[in-house]
């Protein structure tokens, strides 16, 4: 957790706690059982009021926030107080607001600059459950996400692609367009190679090359109904051609790297780069002249 905000950063963020009620199998930042609530809530207050009242963006993460409990709205206020212009991306599994009340209270904390980044991880309740490692993960989460709707509060849906549920990303469109067509974002997601991906590598981790005709087909499905997708944390010589518009400079700049052989490539500019936290990068990686 940083001590100040950096107005350069392309990634400021509250983290609220190491605790999580999901167990991903793939969790970048695997959850700790630590009671650390009440001392990040303290050192959060107080970097909302040293942050720039210019500040563009502000994230809010963990863990899962929502644990928070209701001091997740007096924080919330407090960023709207003393940040009135900055928008709040907070990412959360959604679960909390399966009650509808919860929904509400964040409603009235200025639901027209919050943004809310929800993971889906399949369009089935065995698979997101097995990957969530919590039996009933998929139901709380599609109520939390009516009930965000219910309340207009914008919603990124978050998709991290791995060996798991790749295959299921050709029924995500039809899935997504009959069941949740008033999510704003749709974001399909490469997977950083660390946390519990490293500990359950053999289940989770595929190399983005092996599942480029399932996203493309996927990602061009949603964009004929005009729904908002995009592509994150894959560099475009991955990428098919016709994916790089769908692209996206995504990687937070502290662990953002470039190969040594990115500095010939032509696309370098365009790119979102790898993650310097992962262990193990794609086959693919290559110059493009």
């Amino acid at each position: 957790m940083r001590d100040t905000i950096d107005i350069n950063s392309n990634d400021n963020a509250l983290f609220i706690t190491s605790q999580c009620n999901n167990r991903c199998v793939m969790c970048c930042q695997p959850p700790l059982l630590r009671n650390d609530l009440d001392g990040y809530f303290q050192k959060n207050m107080a970097l909302i009021d040293s942050a720039p009242r210019e500040l563009r963006s502000l994230g809010i993460t963990g863990g899962e926030p929502t644990l928070l409990g209701d001091r997740l709205f007096e924080l919330l206020r407090h960023v709207r107080t003393k940040l009135p212009e900055t928008e709040i991306h907070l990412l959360t599994n959604g679960r909390a607001f399966a009650d509808k009340e919860y929904a509400r209270k964040l409603a009235e904390c200025g639901e027209e600059k919050i943004l809310l980044g929800v993971p889906l991880h399949a369009d089935s309740a065995g698979d997101h459950d097995t990957i969530t490692q919590v039996k009933g993960s998929f139901e709380e989460t599609m109520l939390g996400l009516y009930n965000l709707g219910r309340y207009d509060i914008g919603i990124e849906l978050r998709v991290v692609i791995t060996k798991m549920n790749y295959r299921r990303l050709p029924k995500l469109p039809d899935f997504i367009y009959r069941n949740l067509p008033f999510v704003e974002f749709i974001s399909l997601m490469g997977l950083e190679y660390t946390g519990y991906t490293i500990k359950n590598r053999e289940a989770v981790w595929i190399d983005p090359m092996d599942y480029q005709a399932e996203l493309t087909q996927a990602v061009l499905e949603l964009r004929d109904w005009r729904m908002d997708v995009s592509i994150f944390n894959l560099p475009r010589c991955i990428l098919p051609e016709a994916l790089w518009p769908f692209a996206r400079k995504s990687i937070s700049d502290w662990k953002t790297q470039y190969l040594d052989i990115c500095r010939e490539c032509a696309e370098q500019p365009e790119c979102c780069g790898l993650f310097a936290t992962s262990r193990m990068q794609s086959r693919g990686i290559k110059v493009i002249k």
